[in-house]
């Protein structure tokens, strides 16, 4: 049930909730929590059906905090949800215009539940600093998403800067799983140090550097950040150790990796791309400040420095990017008959041909063991061995 409000105030909005519980029983009353939702008007249906779906599992009040044009008269026009509509939540979605569309905070505070915490998230651009935001300041948790900014990069960033304990970006939800398998294999023998990581992903990927940074502070090694096409998001891990490689790739658009380590067979493992709906899910179920991802933001990522661009096609041979080709692949009928070979093909245990790039520095930093001629915090030739 959707009960449009138009011009109204908060004082009128709080009575319409009393009389929906008085008279329909439509409002339960066992909400945990107030999820306050930032937004402009292109993200507010998705972001409040993400809503919808992680009360489910968090029953919450949903203010949604709709910012329109800052010209004319000050307005508000709110709109309540309830039954169906709503999830296991109330919705309660506040337009503001003009001079009031300023004073996001002043229509909150009324429309809070008692002795319940707040979350703020903001599902598009976020703050500068989200913990010195009106709405933010008031909040226990405030959840970001740097990869649903203009400028992913640069967003992070600037969180990383402006980071406050309670801080939480989606993007960090989104390694959830590859964080749990790459823990899962370094878990199984040989038990050796990681010496090195290359981490592969698409340029605009906040989640990618979040990785990288994360491998760097967690195994105190040199972390290599290899770019690929926007849009590609995460595309494969390997672990160097001296045992052999470990290495986790799964293809752009696939919902399944492939994990190889040394002594085990090649294992298909599933690795979708998770949904807003379920990293916003996560991130309520704590309410206490991520300290790993405070570390990783703030320590982890500073450490990473240029990178070197490469597609997948250009990818090191045997390396991540021939992995994630070999996987793509998998599934394709082999041919009945091998082709002829090129005469002006290189032989086939030839070593692999490195083009030179004017951006092939490696994101290398922590200790480790220079090679002969090698200065200290850089690899020779920007390429992993």
């Amino acid at each position: 049930m959707i009960i449009d409000l138009p011009s109204t105030s908060t004082s009128a909005l709080n009575r319409r909730l009393v009389d929906l519980r008085e008279t329909g029983g439509a409002v339960a009353l066992g909400r945990v929590l107030t999820l306050v939702i930032c937004t402009g008007e292109e993200e507010a249906e998705a972001a409040i059906a993400a809503a919808n779906d992680a009360s489910r599992e968090h029953p919450c009040r949903v203010l949604v905090v709709v910012t329109g044009t800052r010209r004319g008269v000050s307005r508000l026009d709110g709109q309540i949800r309830v039954g169906g509509d709503a999830g296991a939540s109330e919705v309660v979605v506040a337009r503001l215009y003009g001079e009031l569309a300023r004073h996001g905070d002043a229509v909150v505070v009324p429309l809070l539940l008692p002795d319940a915490p707040v979350v703020a998230w903001w599902p598009g651009e976020p703050p500068t600093v989200p913990s010195q935001d009106a709405i933010g300041a008031m909040a226990q948790r405030r959840i970001t998403d740097a990869g649903a900014a203009r400028r992913p990069a640069r967003t992070l960033q600037a969180l990383a800067a402006g980071h406050a304990g309670g801080d939480t970006d989606l993007s960090w939800s989104r390694l959830t799983l590859w964080r749990g398998l790459l823990a899962a294999a370094l878990d199984q023998p040989p038990f050796e140090s990681v010496t090195e990581a290359v981490v592969t992903g698409a340029g605009d990927s906040p989640s990618t550097d979040l990785l990288a940074a994360w491998l760097g502070t967690a195994l105190d090694c040199p972390v290599t950040r290899v770019r690929t096409d926007d849009g590609t998001g995460v595309v494969g891990v390997r672990l160097v150790r001296p045992g052999g490689d470990v290495e986790l790739v799964r293809p752009d658009g696939a919902s399944t990796a492939v994990l190889t380590a040394p002594g085990q067979p090649e294992r298909r493992v599933a690795l979708p791309r998770r949904s807003v709906r379920e990293c916003l899910a996560e991130e309520m179920r704590r309410l206490d400040p991520d300290e790993v991802y405070g570390e990783v933001l703030t320590q982890g990522l500073p450490r990473l420095g240029r990178s070197r661009r490469v597609s997948e096609a250009r990818a090191d041979a045997g390396g991540v990017g021939a992995t994630a080709a070999r996987a793509a692949a998998a599934d394709a009928a082999p041919s009945p008959t091998a082709p002829a070979p090129d005469r002006g093909a290189a032989p086939a245990d030839a070593p692999p041909v490195h083009e030179p790039t004017d951006d092939s520095e490696v994101v290398t930093d922590g200790p480790r063991l220079p090679a002969a001629g090698t200065p200290t915090g850089t690899t020779e030739g920007g390429v992993t061995p």
